[in-house]
């Protein structure tokens, strides 16, 4: 089992985790900018900042709706402050997906916009899970007691998953492999699709080693949002999966 340090400046999670989100938006903004200027963007400033405002607030919006539903029992107890405090990025990335469209069609546009946002979140997510990380057992993002190789004691004396550090190994891999793509030509937005594939298929599978509180059918409210993307993206995944039916589609076409 790894101990994990009790640092002094982590004894307040709320100032730990508002640091490192400040630190992950400043520094995601900042790599979105970057990549946005080395592409050829068939998108206007104008609609692509109004697109931005969608996803932020249908993030806003959706992190805390999805947040709420993670413990469905303490609904009726909430207060105001809880409820501005509730957060999830899972369901961040659900309302900020909504916000795009809602407002790609309020504006009438109609091209994928995504791609350019995959690096921006990669990097901006591993910022914000290091705050999780540090906080330890003080914050929700914790895994279930276990005699696990990278056990970590995260405060509380007992061996768990470090869930936090887990999803930073895996969004460095996803860091790789979207530097590995970067050149292949592939349609307008199957980028931004794939990492949310791959994305929620983590959610869903560490989830079952999180405590969680279930929903419905014993999963949680993110294993849902997990299995609504699938069937969002269903056409997607069928066409890189399976990708001999639309060839043959096309041939048939000729």
């Amino acid at each position: 089992m790894i101990f994990f340090p009790d640092f002094p400046l982590f004894e307040e999670p709320g100032k730990v985790h508002y640091i490192f989100e400040c630190l992950a938006f400043v520094v995601g903004i900042r790599i979105y900018n970057y990549h946005r200027k080395s592409i050829n963007d068939p998108i206007s400033d104008k609609n692509r900042l109004l697109i931005l405002l969608g996803a932020v607030l249908g993030a806003f919006l959706g992190s805390r709706f999805i947040a709420i539903l993670e413990d469905p029992g303490r609904i009726a107890d909430l207060s105001l402050l809880e409820l501005y405090q509730s957060k999830t990025i899972a369901g961040g990335f659900l309302g900020g997906l909504f916000g795009v469209e809602l407002m790609k069609k309020g504006i009438g546009v109609r091209i994928a916009s995504g791609d350019v946002y995959v690096f921006p979140i990669l990097i901006a997510v591993f910022i914000g899970r290091i705050g999780c990380f540090v906080t330890g057992i003080k914050e929700p993002t914790f895994g279930n007691p276990t005699h696990f190789y990278f056990a970590m004691d995260l405060g509380d004396g007992i061996p768990r998953h470090p869930v936090a550090l887990y999803e930073m190994f895996y969004l460095a891999l996803l860091y790789g492999l979207f530097y590995g793509i970067r050149k292949r030509n592939l349609i307008n937005g199957d980028r931004f699709k794939l990492f949310m594939v791959l994305y929620f298929l983590y959610r869903f599978l560490v989830e079952f080693i999180k405590p969680y509180h279930p929903l419905f059918l014993r999963l949680s409210i993110i294993h849902w949002i997990s299995l609504f993307l699938f069937i969002y993206y269903f056409k997607f995944l069928k066409r890189i999966l399976i990708p001999s039916c639309y060839e043959n589609q096309r041939l048939r076409l000729l």
